[in-house]
C-alpha cells in the first residue's frame, strides 16, 4: 500500500508510463482488429474474464491475493464505472477514425484531471501543471484538427471517453494511498466482467470469439492488464497531474502505427504537435525532479 506521504519520485512514474504506453499502444491494434466481429461490450467481458484469471494466477505465483480488500469498494466502483464507460467509448472509436485521431483526442483527460485533482485529490494545481496540461492539450488538438462544424461520431466518442479516463484516473490515484496494486486490478477485472455481461448479454445474444479473432482478445486483455498495472504503479509514484501528461508520448507512438499497419497519413501537423506534447513532458518531469532534490 502506497503512502501518502511519500516522498514524489518522478523519474520511476515516468519509467511506469513507458510500459503503460506501449501496452496501451498494443491494445488499441488489438482492439481494432477485433471490433470486425465483437462489440466493445462483448470485447470487455472476454478482457475482464481473461483478466480476472491472470490476477488470481500471478498474485498466486506471487503471494499476493492476501492484499485483496473489500475496505474501499465505493471507490472501486467510481474507478471502475468510469474506465468502463471510458473504454467502451474509447473501442468504439478506434473503429471509426485514424488510430492517431482518438488518442490525440483522448489527451484532453490531463484538462479534466488538472482541474478534478484539486477537488478530489488535494493536490495543488500550480501554473507549470496547468501550462503543461495546456501545451499538450494544444499539441493533440493540432494532430486531430477536428471539424467542430461537422463533427464525426467517432470524435464525439472519443472525446467522450477523455471523461471517462479522466475520473477513472482520479479514483485510481485515491485507490492507491489505500489499496495495494494487486486489489485495485483484482476489483478492476471483477467488475469490469460483470458490467460486460450484463451489457453484452441484455440482448440475449454474446458473440464468441473465433479462431481468428480470439488470439486478438487474449492480446487485449493481456496488454490492458499490463497498462493498468503500469499506470497505476505510476500513480503511486507521482501525483495525477504529474504523471498524466507523460501520456501524450502514445500519440507519435500510435500515429507511426497507423503510418505502418494501416496506411493512414502521417502529416506534418502530427509531427509539430508531437514536438509540443514531448515539449510539455520534459519540461513537467525536469521541474518535479529538480523539486525533490534537497537543498
Amino acid at each position: 500500500m502506497t503512502d501518502p506521504t511519500a516522498q514524489t519520485e518522478p523519474l520511476k512514474a515516468a519509467t511506469w508510463m513507458i510500459g503503460a504506453i506501449i501496452s496501451f499502444s498494443a491494445m488499441a491494434v488489438a482492439g481494432r482488429e477485433v471490433a470486425v466481429e465483437l462489440d466493445t461490450f462483448e470485447l470487455m467481458m472476454y478482457r475482464s474474464l481473461i483478466g480476472v484469471a491472470l490476477v488470481v494466477s500471478i498474485g498466486g505465483a506471487f503471494g499476493r491475493l492476501k492484499d485483496i480488500s473489500t475496505g474501499h469498494m465505493g471507490l472501486h466502483v467510481l474507478r471502475n464505472v468510469s474506465h468502463f464507460t471510458g473504454q467502451n467509448l474509447w473501442f468504439a472509436a478506434i473503429s471509426l477514425i485514424p488510430l492517431a485521431q482518438v488518442v490525440a483526442l483522448e489527451f484532453t483527460s490531463p484538462i479534466w484531471i488538472a482541474l478534478l485533482a484539486p477537488i478530489f485529490l488535494a493536490e495543488k494545481l500550480t501554473r507549470l501543471r496547468l501550462l503543461v496540461a495546456l501545451m499538450g492539450f494544444c499539441g493533440a488538438m493540432i494532430v486531430a484538427r477536428p471539424d467542430f462544424s461537422n463533427i464525426e461520431p467517432g470524435v464525439l466518442l472519443a472525446a467522450g471517453a477523455a471523461i471517462g479516463f479522466a475520473g477513472s484516473a482520479i479514483f485510481t490515484k485515491l485507490l492507491t494511498r489505500k489499496e495495494a496494486i494487486t486489489s485495485i486490478l483484482f476489483w478492476l477485472t471483477v467488475m469490469q466482467a460483470v458490467f460486460g455481461l450484463i451489457c453484452a448479454g441484455y440482448d440475449g445474444d454474446i458473440t464468441v470469439p473465433t479462431n481468428v479473432t480470439l488470439p486478438w482478445v487474449v492480446v487485449v486483455a493481456i496488454t490492458g492488464l499490463a497498462a493498468h498495472f503500469c499506470l497505476t504503479t505510476a500513480l503511486s509514484y507521482a501525483p495525477a497531474t504529474i504523471v498524466m501528461p507523460f501520456d501524450f508520448v502514445r500519440l507519435p507512438v500510435i500515429a507511426f502505427i497507423g503510418v505502418l499497419l494501416y496506411a493512414e497519413q502521417l502529416e506534418w501537423q502530427v509531427m509539430l504537435g508531437a514536438a509540443i506534447i514531448f515539449g510539455a513532458n520534459y519540461l513537467n518531469i525536469a521541474a518535479e525532479s529538480r523539486a525533490k532534490r534537497p537543498a
